[in-house]
């Protein structure tokens, strides 16, 4: 039942029954810290996750648990205050279940927000970084929110991945973002968690062209590009990844391993959560600016950019 076409469903009748004939266009999944970005919502009125058939309570810090809904510059979205990870304990299928809800309600766009640790030295804490694509760690090892029989009620069994992040948004964004943002294009790299990487899997992960790390969103955005949605991903980097600050010339990287480990502070949870908090007001700014433009399913995705 966990994941199923069914659970969705039953999810989403739930929801739609509480939103009075209203049919949100626009979903948003909140990251750690993150949470803060339903405060730019007009009317909004919430149910806790324990309350939805299937969807299953928060349990880490800086994750309300909740769903929210409302207005939006005028738009009506539904905000999921807090999302389900692997290292929970959650099934992939529990993971893609709350995309597949959002979905079946009539969500056709869908921003997926999150904290991660930055893996270049150029990408500082307070950035915004706006996911060109992704590298499904869990996925490629057989935990993808896929496996299994496939329901074609979702999609088809071998969804295409080539465009995850659509390419329009992902243009509006950049161009919207407030300069203290400093915004700028890259790729996401998604972990099981919970412990933080070692500076090894840092530098292994930054040779595979990522340029931060997290433990969620690609699961999310797999099951969401099943279902046809469109994605923007905003990662907030919110602190810089064990060995997140070497070099990427190649041969200092090699001395780099030669010497060993680098002694880094720890990333801390709180801090990462006080790093988010910062900087959601700006967050909410752009989603507010480019509302219209996820409510509007036929505006532009093609076309090159960054």
């Amino acid at each position: 039942m966990e994941g199923s076409y069914e659970a969705a469903a039953e999810a989403a009748n739930w929801l739609r029954g509480r939103l009075g004939g209203v049919t949100p266009r626009v979903g948003l999944i909140c990251g750690s810290g993150l949470g803060g970005l339903v405060a730019a919502l007009e009317g909004a009125q919430s149910a806790p996750y324990g309350d939805v058939p299937h969807f299953k309570p928060a349990s880490v810090p800086g994750h309300a648990g909740r769903v929210v809904w409302g207005l939006l510059g005028g738009i009506p979205v539904i905000v999921l205050q807090g999302r389900s990870h692997l290292y929970e304990g959650h099934g992939p299928a529990q993971v893609a279940l709350p995309v597949r809800a959002l979905a079946l309600l009539g969500v056709h766009t869908l921003v997926l927000t999150n904290a991660a640790g930055s893996l270049r030295r150029p990408l500082r804490p307070g950035q915004l970084l706006l996911l060109r694509d992704h590298i499904d760690l869990p996925g490629m090892a057989g935990n993808g929110v896929l496996v299994g029989p496939n329901d074609d009620r979702f999609g088809p069994r071998f969804p295409v991945m080539a465009a995850a992040y659509d390419p329009a948004l992902r243009r509006a964004a950049l161009a919207l973002a407030p300069p203290a943002l400093r915004p700028r294009p890259g790729v996401y790299a998604g972990v099981s968690g919970p412990a933080y990487e070692t500076p090894a899997e840092c530098r292994l992960l930054r040779r595979l062209g990522a340029d931060a790390v997290g433990m969620s969103t690609v699961g999310e955005a797999t099951a969401a590009r099943h279902l046809g949605l469109r994605v923007l991903g905003l990662s907030l980097i919110t602190n810089m990844a064990a060995g997140g600050g070497a070099s990427d010339d190649e041969e200092e990287e090699e001395e780099a391993e030669r010497a060993g480990p680098e002694v880094a502070t720890p990333s801390e949870h709180a801090a990462v959560l006080e790093a988010a908090e910062g900087a959601a007001v700006l967050i909410r700014d752009l989603l507010v600016a480019l509302a219209p433009l996820l409510a509007n399913r036929d505006s532009p995705t093609k076309g090159a950019g960054p």
